[in-house]
């Protein structure tokens, strides 16, 4: 018995952590484009990326793979497109096939910002995720009693709130600019959820879909710029005013010319601590914008990885992701010097099997 018990919390172990990988591969493909999609929608990018988690289960679905609806809408009278057909609420219901992910997602957000019973969502702070959670159970998006609350517990478990945070800085420092699943893609290294065109009429399935009509997500952005040991590279850093999160840690912008002891006064907090918590070397003025923790960063971070953009530094995206630096270098085998190059993958909660050719993290 006691074996047998063993044995089925292995297995589940396994189970949750394969989720948990699929979950964070999906949310590296589709995090650009749902920030794209919030700078024009207005649909919260952290609301898009769970939804497209929840319904597509990560881009696992029939529904997802083979007709890119990744948000389980439902026809409709006034659907033209293609057809396919699941069993959900009823028998043989109708779906919407799109011909890209990318569609999916674009037709969520019309979906949302163009029925009425929706409309009081768009007057909520695009920050209020929980009220978003709430709103779209209330408007009668899913039959699920328990929708708002799965909603949630995936924005809080994957931090998906730093992308409509970084969508809001995105409107406020610069014009929108669509993104496109094959650019991220690109820009990632992260292989796109498999998207099939939909040439005929009408597609037959059987299988199960997600909780009820939905759309899709995608969006992120990282620092570029070349950084040397603790110093953060002169670059443009769009983020909101202000106090806000990242991985779960307090953290401000600030801004390149104001003195550091200013900042310290202003948020109640030791010059010393704001200098040890950020890991800088003692400065008066800062030469450039830099993410500024008021508290201690996290040890690990709140996905797996990080995919290395042009430039970026050990010290940048120990800030951008907000783990510690020496955990970065502990779990790399790297030192804060270390020159990275696009595209390698930088762990940010476990420690990388060291190789006999090259202490790098694999790529």
């Amino acid at each position: 018995m006691k074996r047998t018990l063993v044995l089925l919390y292995v297995l589940f172990a396994l189970q949750v952590h394969a989720q948990k990988e699929k979950a964070e591969a999906y949310i590296n493909t589709y995090k650009e484009l749902a920030i794209s999609e919030m700078i024009r929608s207005g649909v919260p990018a952290a609301i898009t990326l769970a939804q497209g988690i929840l319904e597509s289960q990560s881009g696992e679905s029939i529904l997802a793979k083979v007709s890119n609806n990744h948000f389980g809408i439902k026809c409709k009278t006034e659907w033209t497109g293609a057809k396919t057909y699941h069993d959900d609420d009823a028998k043989g219901e109708c779906f919407r096939v799109y011909p890209s992910a990318e569609d999916s997602y674009r037709d969520h957000s019309d979906f949302l910002k163009t029925r009425p019973h929706y409309a009081f969502l768009f007057n909520l702070d695009p920050t209020d995720y929980e009220g978003w959670a709430k709103g779209l159970k209330k408007a009668g998006y899913a039959t699920s009693p328990t929708y708002p609350q799965k909603l949630l517990k995936v924005i809080n478990d994957y931090n998906l709130q730093q992308y409509s945070l970084q969508a809001i800085a995105r409107m406020h420092n610069q014009p929108a600019k669509a993104v496109s699943p094959t650019d991220v893609t690109a820009a990632s290294h992260q292989p796109p959820v498999a998207e099939k065109e939909a040439s005929a009429e009408t597609v037959q399935v059987k299988a199960s879909p997600g909780e009820k009509e939905k759309t899709e997500p995608q969006a992120e952005e990282k620092n570029e710029a070349p950084v040397v040991s603790a110093t953060a590279s002169p670059k443009t850093l769009n983020y909101p005013a202000g106090i806000f999160t990242i991985n779960h840690s307090k953290v401000i912008l600030g801004k390149e010319g104001v003195s550091l002891l200013s900042l310290a006064n202003q948020f109640d907090i030791p010059l010393g601590k704001l200098i040890e918590y950020n890991e800088l070397t003692p400065m008066d003025i800062l030469d450039h914008d830099r993410l500024l923790f008021i508290e201690k960063k996290q040890k690990k971070g709140a996905t797996d990885f990080h995919v290395v953009t042009a430039g970026e530094t050990l010290y940048d995206i120990a800030q951008s992701e907000g783990v510690r630096l020496e955990s970065l270098q502990e779990y790399n085998h790297l030192d804060a010097t270390t020159v990275l190059k696009a595209g390698d993958k930088i762990l940010l909660r476990t420690v990388a099997p060291v190789s006999k050719t090259s202490p790098r993290a694999p790529r």
